[in-house]
């Protein structure tokens, strides 16, 4: 029995997707154009970014690794440890509301122009399959039969090229002088990062030979917070319904007609998107701002004679013939909240000194008590060396000169970034318990100037307050 579709039902649901539920294979026609030009540029200089990061070096560190094994994180020249946590939450928080405001103000930007998925398929695997098509300069539909060869040819072509930004990418966490000794080795030797190496290869072949623009469209949720992101004054790609509306078919030679708009409903804009959409139905989750509909678009209407612009970057509100507006509440909001965040940012990375210091209480009993009637409470002192050389750490109590400190080793010699656990007990007379506690402070410094004051509350019997109780009974 045939199927029938309701009558107001769109006539596509994703544009990746046939009314039968099969999948629609894009492949996009090449629109030259000078937002193309801008484009590749930007595209080009952030692949070169990419892979020259690992061989950049700052204050003699690399300018980003992440190494993960040693619990150590390195980002342009200074490294951070694990126990920086507040310093990583305000990182992310800045870079989520600098990602809110810059979409409040030019829409899916980031999407369309610095993306990773866009780059790389955009400017390195989908020109890399029209050299294998016969397509290059134009896109356009291929014969799947005729061309199962090349189908062929462009997987094994796609999978060698996705070894080197795989190798690449492998580097921010081993660093260059590791992977370049593994490369010359054998896999035997080093299996755990290969299996990371050949399941990122896989991955991005997989990716960008078989899943393409569905990422964008199924996976990435950038695109569904448009509607909570963007308002009616942010600049997004948009179709001038007005200029544009009624659409009809051009005859060469003839004049726009008075009662017809200036779009001859030539069906580039649609043919050029890279994610299958019609610009001319207006603003779409799919939609990532790559401005080709409006290369393809000009270029047509420098044939026909009409000015430029029938697409063009625009907010909503202009486009209806309203006033450009910059200074909004988000756009004042943002980066004010940004501005505050950079700030504890700051401090807190001008805070974290040279060295991280924990005082921890031992396992056990809280106190003991010596046969002499003193009372000893158990500690274990963490200490961190941020620096690059190692660095001796001497404890000392500071205003109570009755308390005795014994450490295993003080001073304390740390190697750099790694933590050491030292054990210290701290005796004190019966005497010095109120109420059953004394509080004190630990100093803990070295001979470049580092100085770190704790806090440290011992416990023990309750002292003379129990001794005069006792005596009264």
């Amino acid at each position: 029995m045939s199927e029938t579709l309701h009558p107001n039902a769109p006539s596509r649901v994703l544009s990746t997707l046939e009314q039968d539920g099969s999948r629609r294979w894009l492949r996009p026609r090449v629109s030259p154009g000078p937002w193309l030009v801008r484009r590749r540029l930007v595209a080009y200089f952030l692949i070169a970014i990419f892979f020259l990061i690992p061989f950049i070096t700052l204050n003699g560190k690399p300018a980003m690794l992440l190494d993960i094994v040693h619990r150590k994180f390195t980002l342009f020249g200074y490294t951070f440890l694990p126990t920086d946590t507040v310093l990583l939450a305000l990182f992310m928080l800045s870079i989520f509301i600098s990602i809110f405001l810059i979409t409040a103000l030019f829409g899916r930007l980031w999407c369309g122009w610095a993306c990773p998925q866009t780059v790389y398929l955009e400017f390195l695997y989908r020109p890399l399959e029209r050299l294998f098509d016969g397509t290059v300069g134009r896109g356009g539909p291929v014969s799947r039969k005729a061309g199962a060869w090349r189908s062929v040819a462009y997987f094994f072509a796609a999978l060698l090229v996705s070894t080197l930004p795989a190798h690449t990418f492998l580097a921010y966490f081993v660093g260059v002088d590791q992977l370049a000794q593994w490369v010359r080795q054998s896999p035997l030797h080093h299996p755990t990062a290969f299996l990371v190496m050949l399941g990122t290869t896989l991955a991005m072949t997989f990716d960008f030979y078989y899943f393409r623009e569905q990422l964008c469209i199924l996976a990435c949720p950038y695109g569904r917070f448009q509607s909570v992101l963007l308002d009616r004054f942010s600049l997004i790609v948009n179709y001038d319904r007005q200029r544009g509306e009624p659409r009809g078919k051009h005859e060469k030679g003839t004049q726009i007609f008075s009662n017809r708009g200036h779009c001859v409903d030539c069906g580039l804009c649609v043919a050029t998107c890279p994610t299958g959409i019609d610009i001319r139905d207006g603003l779409q989750l799919e939609c990532i701002n790559c401005t080709q509909c409006i290369d393809a678009c000009d270029s047509v209407m420098d044939k026909v004679g009409t000015p430029r612009g029938l697409i063009r970057y625009c907010s909503q509100h202009v486009m209806e013939g309203g006033a450009r507006k910059i200074f909004r509440p988000r756009v004042i909001l943002y980066p004010s909240v940004l501005t505050i965040l950079a700030t504890l940012l700051i401090v807190a990375f001008h805070a974290k000194g040279t060295a991280d210091v924990t005082l921890l209480r031992n396992f056990g009993n809280p106190f003991t008590v010596l046969p002499d009637g003193t009372i000893s409470n158990s500690f274990r002192i963490k200490l961190t060396n941020r620096m690059d050389h190692p660095a001796d750490y001497q404890i000392s109590v500071l205003d109570n000169r009755a308390a005795r400190l014994t450490v295993e080793e003080n001073p304390v010699h740390v190697t750099p970034t790694e933590p050491r656990t030292q054990g210290l007990i701290i005796v004190l007379p019966r005497a010095a318990f109120t109420l059953g506690f004394c509080d004190l402070t630990l100093r803990v410094t070295d001979v470049q100037g580092f100085s770190r004051d704790l806090p440290c509350r011992l416990v023990g019997p309750l002292g003379q307050v129990a001794d005069s109780r006792k005596a009264k009974d």
